[in-house]
Formats: C-alpha cells, sequence, structure tokens
C-alpha cells in the first residue's frame, strides 16, 4: 500500500494562524496541498492568561503565550513565523447592513474587480460611533443598473453600481491591544479575522451555507454565532458566556476548586440532567486532610444544564431577531471547546427546534504523515475550528496576494534564514536569540510574495 502523502500545490504559500481565545492561545501553520486540502505543517499552544471574555485584559501574560505557541509551532514546522493572520471577538463585536452606490465613469468596459474594490473602500470610511472602528466589510447582493439579487456582477455592463454590505465593528482599544500583543511578540499582523467567520470556514459546507445554517461557536469566554443564507453571511453577534461561566457555576454550586470544577465538567459533565442516574455519585478529594466531598452526577448535570440553557436562549433570541429562523434548512452546527458536552446536540435542538449537530474541522485537512499522529488526531477536536479557520482565510488572502502581484499592504517575504554547517559561532548566537530556522528543502516561492 502506498503512502498517502500531500505534495503541496505549486507556489502555495506557508500560512500562519493566530487564535487568541481565553482558555488558550493557538497558532496553525500551513499551506495548501495539491488536492486543494489544507496541510497543516505545525501547531504550537500555551495557556491564556491574558484574556478574558475574548478581550485582552493583561499585554505582558497574552504576548508570553503568543510567544510560547510559536515557538512551539514554529519549532515543529521548521518555519520562521514573522506575519500571522489574528482572530478577533469579544462582546464588543458588533454588525450592521449598509448599502453602497457606485457611479462608473468608464461606460465602455464591463464591471471589473476594481470597481466592487472602490464600493468596498467607501464602505471602510463609514461614520462609526466614538470609539468603533470597521473590521470586516462584507458584500451580499448586488444590484446593476436596477437589476437586483446579482451575486457576482464583475463581467457585467452597467453603470450603476449598488451593494449591500454586512459591516462588522469593534472597539478601537480592544483591536490595538491584540495587535500591540502580535507586535510586542515580534510578528506582523496581515489581517484581523473575526472568529466566527474563520470558524465558518473550517466547520461548514457550502450546502450548508446555501441552504441556511446557524454557526455557534462555544469558546471558553464568549459564544460566537454567525448565520449564513442562500451561500452568504446574514447577521453576525458575539455572547459573553461560554465554558468558563459553567465551571464557575460548578465551583459555585458544588463548593469545590475551579481545577476540580474543570475536570468535574470535562470528565462526568452533561447538558441533561435527566439523562443521568440518580444513584451515580463523584467522589472529589478535600482539602488538606479534610473529608472528601461527594457530588451526584445528576446534580452536577442541573447546574451545567441551567447554564447551557441559557447560553443557548441568547443563541436562539439572536436567530430570532436575524429574521431568518423559518430559513434555516441545515439548522444549527455546534463547534469550539464548549460543543464537546454530552447531550448538547440534544439541548440545542429542544430549546431551539432547529437540528443540530456538532461541526468537526477534519473535513478540510489533508492526510498528513509529517505531524505525530497524536497531534493531527488532536486537530478533528471542535477546539481547533478557529485556529484551522482562520489558516484557511489566511491561505485565501495569501493566494488572492499572489493573483494579483504586488499590491497595498503586502507583507515582506516570510524568507527562509539561511543554516550554515561551518560558521557554528553565529549558529549559536542566532539560537541564544530566539531564531528559528527553515528546513532547506523549503524554497523561497514557497513563502507570501
Amino acid at each position: 500500500m502506498e503512502k498517502s502523502t500531500s505534495a503541496p500545490a505549486k507556489n502555495s504559500p506557508i500560512v500562519v494562524g493566530l487564535d487568541i481565545g481565553t482558555t488558550k492561545i493557538c497558532v496553525t501553520v500551513g499551506r495548501r496541498s495539491a488536492h486543494g486540502k489544507i496541510e497543516i505543517l505545525g501547531i504550537g499552544k500555551a495557556e491564556s492568561a491574558g484574556v478574558t471574555r475574548g478581550v485582552v485584559s493583561n499585554i505582558q501574560k497574552t504576548v508570553q503565550g503568543i510567544a510560547q505557541a510559536v515557538e512551539e509551532a514554529g519549532s515543529q514546522s521548521n518555519v520562521d513565523i514573522r506575519i500571522v493572520n489574528v482572530g478577533i471577538a469579544g462582546q464588543h463585536i458588533k454588525s450592521l447592513q449598509h448599502r453602497g452606490i457606485f457611479t462608473r465613469k468608464d461606460l465602455n468596459n464591463e464591471i471589473q474587480r476594481k470597481d466592487i474594490d472602490k464600493l468596498i473602500e467607501d464602505m471602510f470610511k463609514l461614520v462609526m460611533p466614538p470609539g468603533e472602528e470597521i473590521i470586516h466589510v462584507l458584500p451580499q447582493e448586488f444590484t446593476v443598473d436596477n437589476e437586483p439579487g446579482i451575486k457576482d456582477p464583475i463581467g457585467m455592463a452597467g453603470v450603476r453600481l449598488e451593494a449591500n454590505f454586512h459591516i462588522i465593528s469593534g472597539h478601537v482599544s480592544a483591536v490595538k491591544n491584540i495587535l500591540r500583543c502580535v507586535s510586542n511578540a515580534g510578528l506582523e499582523a496581515q489581517e484581523l479575522i473575526l472568529e466566527p467567520l474563520a470558524s465558518s470556514e473550517s466547520v461548514l459546507s457550502d450546502e450548508e451555507k446555501e441552504a441556511g445554517v446557524v454557526l455557534v461557536d462555544i469558546g471558553g469566554g464568549t459564544t460566537d454565532l454567525a448565520i449564513f443564507h442562500e451561500g452568504i453571511i446574514r447577521h453576525t453577534a458575539v455572547i459573553p458566556f461560554g465554558g468558563n461561566s459553567v465551571t464557575e457555576d460548578i465551583r459555585e454550586g458544588c463548593s469545590v476548586m475551579r481545577n476540580q470544577a474543570e475536570l468535574l465538567k470535562i470528565r462526568f459533565g452533561s447538558a441533561l440532567a435527566d439523562e443521568n442516574r440518580d444513584n451515580e455519585i463523584i467522589c472529589v478529594p478535600g482539602l488538606r486532610g479534610r473529608d472528601p466531598k461527594e457530588i451526584s452526577v445528576k446534580n452536577l448535570a442541573y447546574v451545567i444544564q441551567a447554564r447551557m440553557e441559557e447560553i443557548i436562549e441568547h443563541v436562539y433570541y439572536e436567530i430570532k431577531s436575524s429574521g431568518y429562523e423559518k430559513k434555516l434548512i441545515a439548522g444549527i452546527v455546534i463547534t469550539g471547546g464548549g460543543s464537546q458536552l454530552k447531550h448538547l446536540s440534544q439541548l440545542v435542538e429542544y430549546v431551539t427546534g432547529l437540528d443540530s449537530r456538532i461541526g468537526y474541522p477534519n473535513e478540510h485537512l489533508a492526510k498528513n504523515e509529517v505531524l505525530p499522529k497524536n497531534i493531527y488526531d488532536e486537530l478533528k477536536s471542535p477546539m481547533f475550528a478557529t485556529g484551522i479557520g482562520l489558516l484557511i482565510k489566511g491561505i485565501q488572502k495569501a493566494e488572492a496576494i499572489q493573483e494579483a502581484g504586488s499590491y497595498k499592504g503586502v507583507p515582506e517575504k516570510q524568507k527562509p534564514v539561511e543554516k550554515s554547517k561551518k560558521s557554528f559561532g553565529l549558529f549559536d548566537k542566532l539560537l541564544q536569540s530566539g531564531a528559528k530556522f527553515i528546513k532547506d528543502d523549503i524554497k523561497d516561492e514557497d513563502y507570501i510574495s
């Protein structure tokens, strides 16, 4: 039997995704394989001590976490990580709908990409409330000379180009803090990407987006939501509750330490109390010679169910306020670390009345023999949906830059660091300064140009 190695696509750029989450900081390094899948070259994880509910609260601790994750991913993939695609989330994220109009001067030629870019540029000039800035401008349907409902107007003839836009904004201070953490870690942010948009890239199929689907990404500090219909994003929201809220409830409700509460949630937690037997008891060690504490599995599930119902009610409110409640044929896709809770899918169906499934990011991953099997299997967990999604978005952006040639805002090459067999003194000095090295077999053309 032949080995299933995934060769990289020709000139495929190596791209890095950086997910600064509430519970973990995750760095993913990868490129597109010859079959169009994503080949993961390396992954790095670190505890996230400086992020609260998706927002940076301690820059120094966040920088340390980023540096640790970058170090791990860089040594595993043999890539000198300098440019990253960063995820952003948090309660401060807002979305609004806006309509833009552009009258073309060049009437002889058909509508081109630059006309759409001009329309998008104009949207970035919208006057926002003080302290807010625009993160994403996402075109929905276009109208060409009063002909509505056009998804792709490139190549059409027309004078007046209009479009509906989904505009996502965030707090200036939150955005600046993320960028400051990235730059303090010695990195450059190529793009800020809204985390639910990234997660949707890794766990949703095009058919689901066309049919109408809600993506619910339950992270540690926040629950991110994105609604798609007819292949277009219609609504986004960030709910300030997540897996950590459940852990805190267990800590208070069962009177245990925080680390014990987290273990109880992971090992014995269930989102439906009635699915557990009355006579199942967990014995938790006591503090410093005190007697062990006995906790009923059913009572633990009641505590978890109460908080999960609250989170799902928030999600359902967002679905109803979006106006797409009756158009979601594909129902709800749950992902993120919090989606691994037992019986969660049943609870979501019970509260919302919509079909639901757990979203795994393995659909887009190429078979990989570079990474150890345990790491590759771990990547298929919903916990890494955002990290892999950021990588996919970054690869799409890098490929667009390559197609367009030189283009404003293009980062410098991620150049390989030369290895010399003779100059051991220089080699040792570079090692001490924390430099990373690139395999000789990775060519210059593999990098973003």
